[in-house]
């Protein structure tokens, strides 16, 4: 594993470990109501998380109604609050014509506007809500006499920090000599961490409520000449620069960053996530960012990645644990083909389908991108989302046998964005369990050798294992993975072990033989394009 990714893996472990004791944590948004917003619930399950999507799907106002959950302890600052961060609101017109539903997407209900959070405040559980009508108000479902929590709560944009024409007016600072100060030794840390140079000083010149950063690199023979501002600074040196100085004084706050990426190196895009996840740990932070950047959705595990997507009426969220639609959305797929199935059972039989294919048609399975974890009623959704972004054609989905139905669904969905829906079905009209575990008996004679069985044993073990679910109360394909799970302890396999030998062996036989053929020629003329 590359010595960065382990870096990331552990702090990913030590933070899902401290998350439980943390005192303080925002645990879910909903929003209503608001900028195009029908209805979206946004979980916080992992102290930084990463909100993705295109251009005008709702990240920023997100990141905003997030900002609102606090009020601001013992500061002169301003709370932030929906007022000031939803400014010109404007019902929505419900008279207005279809065709300006992108107009309408920017305007809010008034009077169905909500904010809603979910807290751990000071180790004790707390909902408030924001709504609107006059004007906006607290509410706290009920109870009586609760405050608002408190919490210091950071937001910023790193494409907005310090333009170079906001600093012109202060850059004389310097020039009339205005004695200045160093900065603390924990921001050149962070800066050294992240960037690819080493600072000997760092200065910062103020004057009222202006402040100017000035920096020194090591390794100069001449002072002077490697001293310079963040008037002279790149974009992203001057982002890290002013992150460094704004966060590494903080303690148990909410941090708030809009385009983490913006103006900043991949490489210098993956130290800085790591950097912040480090001071998340160390400092009790909880981090949520915006991104387009795929370096950014890596550095954080898949259950801290948000994918938001607009539709003509709402934005919606697709769930967690879709590497393959960030991978298509994202760039990652750009010489892979994608496949998305229900789940790992259905991951296991395909790949044993691919084992068989792959060296009749001489490709390698890491051509190959299979995702899973998704319910057969989101395909759909996940179909418009590739949709937008002409990726259909690069992906696949396989549903299980039981949802067929979802098929003529998804084609008419493509056909109206000119596209097509390239969706196959696993064997039968069953759960592939359930399939599975027929295949099994049927043909006994063929999987007994290769289970450590002969004929008869295996057989015999079957019935025993009929037997003992023969009562059990559950969902078929429940009943079925829990029957192969038995087989698979006695000959000492694990069921997505036993479901991959099972889809190479029957690619030459019944209903698997026909998706195995699909499967070729979808890949044969994916391979062509």
């Amino acid at each position: 594993m590359n010595p960065i990714h382990r870096n990331f893996e552990q702090i990913w472990d030590q933070l899902r470990r401290q998350k439980p004791s943390r005192v303080n944590y925002l645990e879910e948004v909903q929003i209503k109501g608001l900028r195009g917003i029908r209805d979206l619930r946004i979980p916080l399950p992992f102290p930084v998380m990463a909100l993705a999507g295109e251009n005008g799907c709702g990240k920023t106002t997100a990141l905003f109604a997030l900002a609102c959950a606090y009020r601001l302890p013992n500061t002169k600052k301003q709370d932030f609050s929906p007022s000031i961060l939803f400014p010109d609101f404007r019902p929505q017109d419900d008279r207005k014509p279809p065709e300006l539903d992108d107009i309408a997407a920017i305007c809010d209900e008034r009077a169905k506007t909500e904010l809603i959070f979910s807290y751990v405040a000071e180790q004790e559980r707390l909902s408030m809500r924001w709504s609107r009508n006059k004007s906006w108000s607290r509410s706290f479902f009920g109870r009586k006499g609760v405050d608002q929590p408190e919490r210091i709560v950071y937001l910023r944009t790193l494409s907005n920090f310090s333009n170079p024409s906001e600093v012109r007016s202060i850059f004389q600072l310097a020039l009339r000599g205005i004695q200045s100060h160093e900065v603390d030794a924990a921001n050149i840390t962070f800066a050294q961490s992240i960037l690819g140079f080493r600072y000997a000083r760092l200065h910062m010149i103020t004057e009222g409520e202006k402040n100017l950063l000035f920096a020194q690199r090591q390794y100069s023979d001449d002072p002077v000449s490697s001293g310079y501002s963040e008037f002279h600074m790149s974009a992203g040196e001057r982002a890290v620069l002013r992150l460094s100085i704004d966060l590494s004084q903080l303690s148990d706050a909410l941090v708030l960053i809009d385009e983490v990426e913006a103006g900043l190196h991949p490489y210098v895009q993956q130290m800085l996530m790591l950097e912040l996840e480090r001071l998340a740990l160390r400092n009790n932070l909880q981090i949520v960012v915006t991104t387009h950047s795929p370096i950014v959705l890596d550095a954080v595990p898949p259950e801290a990645r948000v994918f938001l997507a607009r539709t003509l009426s709402d934005v919606k969220r697709l769930e967690p644990y879709r590497d393959i639609i960030q991978r298509a959305l994202y760039g990652h797929s750009e010489h892979a083909l994608s496949i998305l199935c229900e789940d790992e059972d259905a991951e296991a039989l395909l790949r044993g389908v691919l084992d068989a294919l792959a060296p009749k048609i001489g490709f390698q399975q890491n051509d190959i991108v299979l995702g899973r974890d998704t319910g057969k009623d989101q395909f759909p959704q996940h179909l418009e989302a590739l949709g937008k972004f002409r990726k259909l054609r690069d992906v696949l989905f396989v549903l299980d046998g039981d949802g067929r139905e979802i098929g003529p669904i998804m084609q008419a969905r493509a056909e109206k964005m000119g596209q097509n829906a390239n969706v196959l079905f696993l064997p039968s009209n069953d759960a592939p369990e359930v399939w599975a575990w027929k295949i099994i008996g049927t043909h006994a004679a063929d999987y007994a050798p290769e289970l450590g069985f002969d004929e008869p044993a295996l057989r015999t073990e079957m019935r025993r294992i009929e037997d003992l679910f023969a009562n059990a109360v559950d969902k078929p394909a429940a009943i079925a993975k829990n029957k192969l799970f038995a087989l698979g302890q006695k000959a000492s396999r694990g069921t997505t072990e036993l479901l991959r030998l099972i889809g190479k062996n029957e690619v030459t036989r019944g209903d698997l033989a026909r998706l195995y053929q699909e499967l070729m020629d979808a890949i044969n003329i994916w391979r062509s394009m």
